[in-house]
Formats: structure tokens, sequence, C-alpha cells
């Protein structure tokens, strides 16, 4: 299956922002998050809507090289944030990025992290999915259902695949070549999803790196469940032991894989 299209990122960019906003009505946004440690509600929110802003300024100026972001890692300023104010704020940041990327379309020239065929078409799925997991972040912490179309978490997690699995991976992270070794697959099944979608990863670290394929296939271990909590489980929102999925197999690889290979 292939990737969601450049204007259902733009417009996943902008719906993630407005569900995350509603989580954030009548919320306490004091209440720390668990998976981005240092942080409350507030704060993620003003780290979330800061990033949309970053990358709207990086693909409006054509950016040659990354822009300043102390404006979204120091967080320490927004430490009592009100829902009246940071909700709509967070809401006008991810129609700003997405405007900028309409206008710039998915071909534009400008810095991205690492190179890339199209930028704009990579900042638009990066933030798609950036804003979706900091919304899982937010629910999380305060509680409420956070729910994902298929189709989305999909895209989610071949774009985590696809990341992770960049030859220079290896080279910025070398401890991960640890992982590779004889007879170190793994199986992902989504088992709520329609047979469309081919809901199934096999990752395989049996040969010189990290690599990934949509398929069926047996695997040293195999992690069945609902998408939404395999989306959840690789990107480390919620814990092997408390995910709705069951394991079958070596549960050490996983757990090594999954410690070894986290980011977002």
């Amino acid at each position: 299956m292939a990737a969601l299209s450049f204007d259902r990122h733009r417009a996943e960019i902008v719906a993630q922002s407005d569900r995350l906003r509603t989580h954030l009505d009548g919320a306490d946004l004091t209440t720390p998050v668990a998976s981005c440690p240092g942080w409350n509600v507030g704060q993620l929110a003003r780290h979330l809507g800061g990033g949309q802003r970053w990358a709207a300024e990086v693909v409006r100026t054509r950016a040659g090289q990354p822009p300043s972001d102390n404006h979204f890692r120091d967080l320490s300023p927004y430490a009592r944030e009100e829902p009246a104010v940071v909700g709509p704020w967070l809401v006008e940041s991810a129609a700003a990025l997405a405007d900028a990327l309409g206008e710039a379309g998915p071909d534009v020239a400008t810095w991205t992290p690492m190179p890339v065929p199209a930028a704009g078409a990579f900042w638009a799925r990066r933030f798609a999915h950036e804003t979706l997991l900091h919304r899982a972040d937010a629910a999380l912490a305060l509680g409420v259902d956070f729910a994902v179309d298929p189709a989305v978490a999909v895209d989610a997690l071949d774009e985590w695949m696809e990341l992770g699995s960049l030859p220079q991976m290896l080279d910025i992270f070398p401890h991960r070549r640890d992982l590779l070794g004889p007879d170190r697959t793994l199986h992902l099944h989504a088992t709520d999803v329609p047979a469309e979608l081919g809901a199934e990863w096999l990752v395989d670290l049996t040969g010189d790196t990290l690599a990934w394929r949509r398929a069926h296939e047996k695997a040293t271990v195999a992690v069945r469940g609902p998408v939404t909590e395999l989306l959840l489980m690789v990107y480390r929102r919620r814990p092997v032991d408390t995910a709705v999925v069951e394991v079958l197999g070596d549960a050490t690889l996983l757990d090594r894989w999954l410690a070894a290979v986290a980011f977002g």
C-alpha cells in the first residue's frame, strides 16, 4: 500500500491538532506526561505547536539549514498553561504549517535532517505523525480515549519503519548494529484493520543493515494486536506488558529491538 497523499498528510496535521485541542478543553494542563518525562500537558502542546511553526518557517523560507529550535525545546516558561490560550494557538500553528506546505508543494527544495527526494512531502508526513503521537501523549496523560483511523496508523508505522531502516542510522546510532544476527526477525500483525491495508510488517535483522517489508511470514517473535496498540508499542508510548497485544516467540528480541530503535 502506498503512503497517504501529501494533501492527506497536510490535513492530518490540522485534524490531529484540533483533536488534541479537544483533549485540552477543561483539562488540568499541569498533569505530567509520563511518555515525555519532565513535561506537563501544557508544555507538550507548546512543544508541538512550536515545532509546527518551526517547520513552517523551514518550508516557507526554503531554509538551507535549520533555524534555532530553542523556543520549543526549553519549555520552562510554559509550566502553567490555560486551555483557552494554548488550544487555539496550537490549531493556528498547525494551520500555518499546512498552509506553508500547500503553497510550497511536495517537491520544494529546503533543508531536511536527512536526504530525501521531496522535502515538502517529508515535512508533511513527519509532522502528521509527530502531531498524532503527541496527541497520544496527551490523551494517555489525561486518561481520555485515543483512537486512530487505521490508514493513518498504518502509514505512521510505515514511516517509523522507513526512517529506522535508513542506512545512515547505523552510523548515527552504532549500537543498533548489535541487533543484527542470524534468526533475528520480528513480525507485527494488526488484527483489526481491513485486509486491503496489508497491515503486517516483517523486520529482518539477519543482514548487514536493518530491513523491513510488508509481509505475512513466520519470525523469531510475532506481535499480534489492534493497529493502535502496535503503534503505541513501537513508539514506546505503551509498554509491551500493558499493551493489548499477543507476543509469540522470543520476547527478549522484541524488547531489545524496541529499546534500540526508539525515536519520536
